[in-house]
């Protein structure tokens, strides 16, 4: 995602201001908007100004108005304002971002769906701003998409790149594509990590797309505002920075149905099969079966499908535990509901999976997924799973689960081949090693595909 900031602030180049009136906020270099996005205005009248959002704040006196604003927002209890805005909609909360922050606040724009943020702000009627991160590897409809939104709603992005001793640094000493070996994590922590630090610093509040249904398992629990837990704002210090997360309680489709119906440009990748798009190298379409972030590092852990953006909004599952009612408590407080719940899908405990691998004739075929209940990708396939179980059901093929996270994670992957959730085997009936689903389309059609070539 490329940082950059877009302001719609139109002021006529007539205006005058004298030193007894309180001065504007300072937004740097002059640009002229070639077609504002209220539309209607001629780019000779009007200037933007646009401040970069690594800029150095300006330490000076501040007019009555602007100081009394910043101690409004200081004294805010978010938390409080979060609750009032539960169900509010997202051009609502929109609206209340960008009325109390005004020019210090901004956008966070990565080149996919969160375009919708863009045509929200619009809506209000209000000035705003757009920043977006660019890594220097994203994918040319990225680009080309990027351009197309500037052009649609007259407006200039303003991209935050990497510091580019740290990336010669990265890539002489490790090769242009480590993160295939060891993890994005080090290469997002220098092209988007860091660059969004530099870009927060130059603000007091900033505005993503995060969504609950993006990443169930870690991204459930987001607030529509909050304090950044991670990030710090221009005043320096944790709780210096704000963050809107507007359509945090919208489902994606519902996103889709909006962007449509109100003609919004999108990237084009999406017609490709991409939900989720980030950087080429790490990005691809997804399959049928197949949650929305499994587009992402497809190579890693479930767990590990986040760059560091939203690191203050990630839940920890390590800690997971199950209680009597088949619900996972996620480090003492928060609940996942276990998956996979039907007659014809058999809970194997650990002694239950033990035996079946022991078992050298079997009466009938097993089919069983290693899974987590916590893993967004484990919930996307439950409902062909399910369907699967049903399908089955009285053919002699047995369908089971094993919940093979927290304690049961390194028998496992010791016993039974689990990489990564969900891990779907097939037991034949008369053979001790079970054998792996090698692919990862994972409906209904596919799975049983798999299940008739080895019955």
């Amino acid at each position: 995602m490329a940082l950059s900031i877009s302001s719609s602030i139109a002021i006529s180049t007539s205006s005058t201001f004298h030193s007894s009136d309180p001065k504007p906020p300072q937004i740097g270099s002059i640009r002229v908007l070639e077609r504002p996005y209220g539309g209607g205005v001629n780019s000779s009248q009007r200037w933007t100004l646009v401040k970069p959002l690594n800029a150095e704040p300006q330490r000076r006196v501040a007019a009555t108005i602007v100081a009394s604003e910043v101690a409004e927002t200081q004294e805010e209890d978010f938390e409080l304002l979060a609750g009032d805005l539960e169900n509010a909609s997202p051009l609502e909360i929109m609206d209340r971002a960008l009325e109390k922050f005004g020019n210090d606040i901004a956008i966070a724009f990565s080149g996919a769906e969160d375009v919708a943020l863009i045509e929200y702000a619009r809506l209000t009627g209000r000035p705003f701003r757009v920043f977006s991160l660019d890594t220097g590897r994203l994918n040319p409809e990225t680009y080309k998409f990027f351009d197309e939104v500037e052009k649609h709603y007259g407006i200039r992005i303003e991209y935050m790149f990497p510091d580019a001793v740290e990336v010669q640094a990265l890539v002489r000493s490790k090769g242009l594509f480590s993160f295939y070996e060891d993890g994005h994590q080090e290469c997002c922590r220098v092209r988007k990590v860091r660059p969004l630090r530099r870009a927060l610093k130059g603000l007091r509040a900033w505005i993503t797309g995060q969504r609950k249904d993006q990443s169930p398992g870690t991204r459930s629990e987001i607030p529509v505002v909050q304090v950044d837990p991670v990030f710090e704002g221009i005043d320096g210090g944790i709780g210096s920075l704000v963050k809107w997360n507007p359509v945090a309680n919208v489902k994606g489709r519902d996103i889709w149905n909006f962007l449509r119906t109100m003609n919004v440009p999108v990237n084009s990748l999406h017609s490709q099969g991409y939900i989720s798009i980030g950087c080429e190298p790490c990005t691809r379409a997804v399959l049928p079966g197949q949650h929305e972030r499994e587009g992402r590092w497809w190579w890693e852990d479930a767990k590990a499908k986040e760059c560091g953006l939203h690191k203050g909004n990630i839940k920890q599952e390590d800690g997971a535990q199950v209680n009597g009612n088949g619900v996972a408590h996620l480090n003492g407080t928060a609940t996942v509901a276990d998956i996979f719940n039907t007659q014809n899908v058999v809970n194997l405990s650990r002694t239950g999976i033990e035996n079946l691998t022991k078992l050298e004739n079997r009466k009938e075929p097993w089919l069983v997924v290693l899974y987590a209940p916590w893993c967004p990708y484990c919930q996307a396939m439950e409902e062909s799973y399910v369907d699967l179980a049903e399908k089955l059901a009285g053919s002699g093929v047995k369908v089971g689960k094993f919940r093979a996270d927290g304690e049961q994670k390194e028998f496992a992957k010791r016993e039974l081949e689990l990489g990564s959730f969900p891990t779907i085997l097939f037991f034949p009936k008369h053979s001790s090693q079970p054998i792996k689903y090698p692919s990862e389309n994972r409906d209904v059609d596919s799975l049983m595909a798999f299940v008739n070539a080895l019955r």
